[in-house]
């Protein structure tokens, strides 16, 4: 299909790599740092070390050019951020006095000081952490770690390419500076961050740098013409600039519609742009403007998100119409491969015919190197590679496990009244009311309790064989019983059991599920030093057994009080894992809620008379096009009440969200008809709580009081303020009082001393209300 001479410059990249190491070094030397158990110099040694692996990895497999710049401590925007010079005031004295901690301060908050707020990244699971302007923001250049990276890369004899966050999405996702009129668009600041990436840009030229890539996936979503204009004038002005590198800017994770013929007719160098199943409208899009004559394209063929093989024969389909449209064609992933695992051959447990079907980080830059090496030499180079992937892609067509006769038959015969409740809310909340007691401002946590050591010992015995199940049972048995003990102490209304059972919110259920698979080292980076293992969505999902309610009812026995089931919900078990790509996310929600449905049923008759599922991913997956999103949102919320919607009236529904925009989203909330719902709400102020309002939802909520993710306890004061501004906007006969998130990461003292002082701030405030 191509000839030498037609693709001679065909180079292998990626825009990013996973961080942390094959064995999570990261993790734990930033963890051990915050303890006081390994000191910067070595913590810093760790990461080189790291990123030097990564660098000569990606080398040894074809990459032809590494990137540099994309490694982080914690975050990359919050690297932008340092870039940049907007360090919040209140976090300034701490990043003068040392600029490590103080880079952690912003991340995760001190007892005095609140991080910066932090929410997904698009429709992935990263976090990031939202930057914060205000009119007077001024940016200052601070190319320290671009620079020091770059060089570390070329001093091993690498060509490198520094990736930035571009300066329009860096503006598009920032957002108002607490206390700044919440009308006040970052965007404006744009002419005042130009001269600073200029700045930038300039060091990097001057250290080394060919090229420089900027991100700019935010123009993958809708934008103003006032926006689009904005990304206009930033490359041209930065285009023009004589002192800097080639430019290549970057998209992806869907179309660029619109934004595509801004960025063709830049003055920069080069385009990135996203050609996967996602995007695909990109390819007829650039045809449709005469493609990028003169310019570099940098064409993301393979999936750089899922972890299925890519299919090498369509790739190459897809590249060679490509290779008429530009001066230059190379070979990436779609994405950053940050959101992939590091290695599928570490999978020890997965029956080799199906781990034939799986690519994770390293295998994806072979297949990468592969499809570049064919538009260099011809596919005849890559004969056996090819024959290879069609054999397993045949394998994964004809498996049983992607086939069961069974499930597609119970879900095809899902009506519509499956998926609604038989009573309208207000009859089932004065059931509930008369079931439960409970009082006015109700507390609550939203499942985890903190995962203690002896927990940890416990777990990693059991793999090891080093204890027997029985063994195990009694520490999980323990566990439970502290936890419930500590919250009836302090008087919490609605328990949890802890969940010390689970590993993880997800893999907990997968496990217990046909048609997923584990993995023992599939690590991907959630937040900072906060990584999961997704499941493997393989095939069609049933429930064989019960799987919450032996542990649900032990704890029931422990107390008189309610304690919740809790259950992660469809969309989360879709958003969570890597899903399978051969039939449509409706479909396999559909499974996955009918095996829920069971679940809840069975907690139900077992006496639970609260269940909660979580549904944090429901904004999370939203697409990112609003064109694309009813159809999403119509599948996703029918899932949710086809798990729900099987229950008696007096049997209270919740479900929890978290770390997102759901400001956009209001209407799906309604939708989902739970009985209560508890949000993310501390950092971002109770910006929910109003968003409710002003939709006017007719539910009860509880918007978080306590930010689980910063070490810091929060005061009874501050908790009962924030309590004070959900009631402006909920009353009180509909609010409820909980943390943000899950305890699991928190440690027992600041979990204990944080809820003890929510308790006595809903006690506080429930005396003002009796007051007045």
């Amino acid at each position: 299909m191509t000839t030498k001479s037609a693709a001679a410059a065909a180079r292998a990249t990626v825009y990013g790599y996973p961080r942390q190491g094959p064995a999570r070094e990261l993790k734990k030397a930033i963890e051990g740092y915050w303890k006081g158990h390994v000191d910067a110099d070595t913590l810093r040694a760790t990461a080189a070390g790291l990123r030097r692996a990564n660098w000569h990895e990606l080398a040894d497999a074809g990459i032809g050019e590494v990137p540099t710049g994309d490694f982080s401590f914690y975050d990359h925007v919050l690297d932008a951020t340092v870039m940049v010079g907007a360090i919040p005031e209140r976090h300034r004295p701490a990043v003068e006095a040392d600029a490590l901690d103080g880079y952690f301060a912003m991340a995760r908050g001190t007892q005095d000081v609140a991080p910066l707020e932090m929410t997904k990244w698009f429709d992935t699971n990263y976090h990031y952490l939202v930057p914060e302007l205000d009119p007077g923001t001024v940016f200052r250049a601070d190319s320290t770690k671009q620079v020091a990276e770059l060089k570390e890369a070329l001093a091993l004899g690498l060509p490198a390419r520094p990736v930035l966050v571009g300066p329009v999405t860096y503006l598009l996702l920032a957002k108002p500076a607490p206390g700044v009129a919440a009308d006040f668009e970052p965007l404006t600041l744009l002419d005042r961050l130009l001269p600073v990436y200029a700045e930038v840009l300039a060091d990097l030229r001057e250290a080394g740098a060919e090229w420089v890539q900027l991100d700019e996936p935010a123009l993958v979503q809708d934008r103003t013409p006032a926006e689009l204009n904005a990304a206009r004038r930033a490359y041209r002005d930065l285009g023009t600039l004589t002192d800097r590198p080639m430019m290549l800017l970057a998209s992806y994770f869907d179309r660029l519609g619109d934004a595509l013929p801004v960025l063709a007719g830049a003055p920069v160098e080069g385009l990135a742009l996203d050609f996967t199943e996602a995007a695909a409208a990109n390819l007829d899009a650039l045809a449709a403007i005469g493609g990028l004559p003169g310019k570099r394209l940098v064409a993301g063929v393979v999936n750089g998100r899922n972890i299925w093989v890519d299919d090498l024969e369509k790739s190459l389909a897809t590249l060679g119409t490509l290779l008429g449209l530009a001066d230059r064609v190379d070979v990436a992933a779609s994405c950053s491969l940050l959101h992939v695992p590091v290695d599928a051959t570490l999978e020890r447990d997965i029956d080799p015919q199906i781990l034939r079907w799986l690519a994770f980080a390293r295998q994806k830059t072979a297949e990468i190197a592969t499809l570049a090496r064919a538009l260099t030499q011809g596919t005849d180079t890559i004969s056996a590679q090819l024959a290879a992937n069609r054999a397993d892609l045949a394998s994964r067509t004809t498996s049983a496990l992607t086939h069961d006769p069974h499930v597609r038959a119970r879900a095809a015969a899902v009506t519509e009244a499956d998926a609604r409740r038989a009573q309208p809310y207000a009859e089932r909340a004065a059931a509930q009311r008369g079931s439960l007691g409970l009082p006015l401002l109700p507390t609550t946590t939203i499942g985890s309790f903190p995962q203690t050591a002896e927990l940890r010992t416990a777990r990693a015995g059991l793999r090891a064989g080093r204890i027997d199940d029985a063994a195990y049972e009694e520490r999980v048995r323990a566990e439970i019983q502290e936890v419930i003990s500590f919250q009836e102490k302090a008087g919490i209304d609605v328990l949890v059991h802890g969940e010390p059972e689970r590993n993880d919110m997800v893999q907990h259920f997968a496990e217990q599920l046909t048609g997923y698979l584990a993995t023992q080292h599939g690590w991907v980076q959630s937040y900072g030093t906060r990584y999961v293992r997704p499941p493997i969505l393989a095939g069609d999902i049933s429930r064989p057994e019960p799987m919450t309610v032996r542990w649900t009812t032990y704890a029931q026995s422990l107390t008189g009080r309610p304690v919740k089931g809790m259950l992660t919900g469809p969309v989360t078990m879709l958003a969570w894992s890597f899903v399978r790509d051969d039939q449509p996310l409706a479909d396999t929600a559909r499974q996955v809620a009918l095996a829920l449905r069971d679940e809840l049923n069975d907690l139900e008759a077992a006496g639970t008379s609260v269940i909660q599922v979580d549904e944090p991913a429901l904004r999370e997956t939203l697409p990112l096009r609003a064109a694309d999103r009813p159809a999403y949102l119509a599948w996703a919320t029918e899932a949710f009440r086809l798990t729900t919607s099987g229950v008696r009236p007096d049997t209270q529904v919740h479900t929890h969200m978290c770390y997102a925009e759901f400001g956009d989203i209001v209407q799906a909330i309604d939708d989902l008809d739970a009985d209560v719902i508890s949000l993310e709400a501390a950092r971002s102020h109770m910006q929910v709580a109003r968003e409710l309002a002003a939709h006017g939802y007719p539910r009860e909520a509880g918007p978080g009081v306590y930010d689980i993710h910063s070490p810091r306890v929060p005061g009874v004061a501050e908790a009962a303020a924030l309590l004070r501004k959900g009631l402006e906007a909920i009353p009180a006969e509909r609010l409820w009082v909980n943390p943000d998130c899950g305890l699991k990461t928190r440690g027992w003292p600041e979990t204990r001393a944080s809820l003890e002082n929510l308790v006595a701030a809903a006690r506080t405030v429930r005396g003002e209300l009796s007051a007045s």
